[in-house]
């Protein structure tokens, strides 16, 4: 008897060694390979046999070397290659770029990898003579193109935001007389399904990145930094733009972090840092009579922090269109000087002439803002046309605290109708219930 068990106990031994061998040659069969080295960014390696070191058309990449030419070439190289190309920008260089146009289509699929630094040229004197002094790098009509990296474009924005005509630099916020524009240090013209990731830009002349007429945009990790005084440096600027995402980015700069103009909807914000800034904006809108229409945006799960202004629409007296279908949802409010804010009067003279049209604003969620604001202000500013009101401002879960002191200033409202759906703090006792009992036919279907 004692033999039989031994016996037993050893078949089931070999047989445990058998399938357990069976079992480590199949896992080692579906293991994972060694990793390969690092690919660019969201690239499938096998979609992508062309590589073009910009150093291969001349550049040199010493930042002191105007190497405009040579990246010329080898964009258009790269866009004329009939399988998609990565342009790469390595590391360890520095190259010089003037102000320059990348034109598409391109047939195929075009990563610019950027890897290395490019750099502007130092201010207004080294602008080369005859280049637009209102745009620096530019993607005209490009469809499908990436571009990211981990490197860096720096915008040599000092001396730009020095100029007397900057608001900071005459008495009292005027400006005085002399030449004023700044280069945009990114522009995207007319593109379509243009993905931005992983770039880090600083201290840009003007805007750091702006959209115009462009659809299927995916920004993700962006790092924009600019001092908090520069003037005009938003972070990323859309405009005429629509199906926009923009995710998990930081941004430090002296004007909006997001800035959403007229002409776009379907706009995606998630996981941003914000700050110091002049906070996230729809707007300004309808300036010099014109029409604007915004519809369909959400942010969502960021931070604001040590802003002028939290979540804001801005819009001038006199325009036409509407703002709609907008969320403002789990936002966090770190000392913020006007977290929520709605501006129909907004003026950049202060002397701006009362008028009767203005741009509709309705259908805006509040949902989940909390945190704290400089008592400077009220946390809630909702400023809305005479002729035109707010309609249906929803606010709910909102809890925006004095940053310093007890004292807490009650919201201002001015003809804005919405639902308090829970109490909020400070509360909103301004806030009209229901609906205007009219509005003028011009404000209907505007858009």
């Amino acid at each position: 008897m004692g033999l039989s068990f031994c016996s037993f106990l050893l078949f089931f031994f070999l047989l445990y060694v058998h399938f357990s061998s069976v079992n480590s040659r199949s896992l080692d069969h579906i293991s994972p390979s060694p990793s390969p080295s690092p690919e660019p960014a969201m690239i499938p390696k096998n979609q992508y046999l062309h590589v073009l070191d910009v150093r291969s058309f001349g550049s040199v990449g010493d930042g002191v070397t105007d190497d405009t030419q040579a990246f010329k070439m080898a964009w258009d190289s790269a866009c004329q290659n009939d399988e998609p190309t990565i342009l790469l920008v390595p590391k360890h260089y520095t190259f010089l770029i003037q102000s320059t146009i990348f034109t598409g289509s391109c047939g195929n699929r075009v990563v610019f990898q950027i890897e290395g630094t490019i750099t502007a040229p130092d201010g207004p004197s080294s602008w080369r003579k005859g280049n637009s002094m209102r745009q620096w790098l530019v993607f005209y009509r490009v469809n499908g193109m990436s571009l990211q990296g981990g490197g860096v474009i720096d915008g040599k924005g000092e001396k730009w935001w020095n100029l007397p005509c900057k608001p900071h630099k005459g008495p009292n916020g005027t400006t005085l007389p002399g030449p004023c524009d700044s280069p945009v240090a990114i522009r995207f013209f007319m593109s379509t399904n243009i993905t931005v990731k992983g770039i880090k830009v600083k201290n840009s002349p003007q805007f750091n990145f702006r959209f115009d007429g462009c659809h299927g945009v995916y920004i993700d990790s962006l790092n924009i930094k600019a001092p908090s005084l520069s003037p005009n440096t938003d972070g990323i600027h859309i405009e005429n733009t629509n199906d926009v995402k923009i995710y998990n980015s930081l941004i430090s700069n002296g004007d909006d972090c997001v800035s959403i103009g007229a002409g776009s909807y379907d706009v995606d914000i998630k996981n941003i840092t914000c700050g110091p800034s002049h906070g996230i904006s729809i707007g300004s809108l309808g300036m010099r009579n014109s029409r604007a229409c915004v519809s369909n945006i959400v942010v969502m799960d960021s931070v604001i922090k040590h802003s002028d202004n939290g979540v804001r629409i801005k819009t001038w007296q006199g325009g036409l269109g509407s703002v709609s279908n907008v969320r403002f949802i789990n936002i966090h409010m770190d000392t913020v000087r006007n977290p929520i804010m709605i501006d129909q009067y907004y003026c950049q003279t202060k002397l701006c002439p009362n008028q009767t049209s203005a741009v509709s604003i309705s259908d805006i969620v509040y949902e989940r803002i909390r945190g704290t604001y400089d008592v400077r202000s009220p946390a809630m500013h909702l400023g809305c046309s005479d002729s035109v009101p707010c309609r249906n401002l929803t606010f709910s879960e909102v809890e925006l605290w004095p940053s310093q002191g007890q004292i807490m200033s009650s919201p201002f409202c001015w003809n804005a109708y919405g639902d308090l759906q829970t109490l909020t703090v400070p509360p909103i006792f301004c806030l009209l219930e229901g609906n205007p009992i009219s509005l003028p036919t011009a404000d209907v279907d505007q858009c």
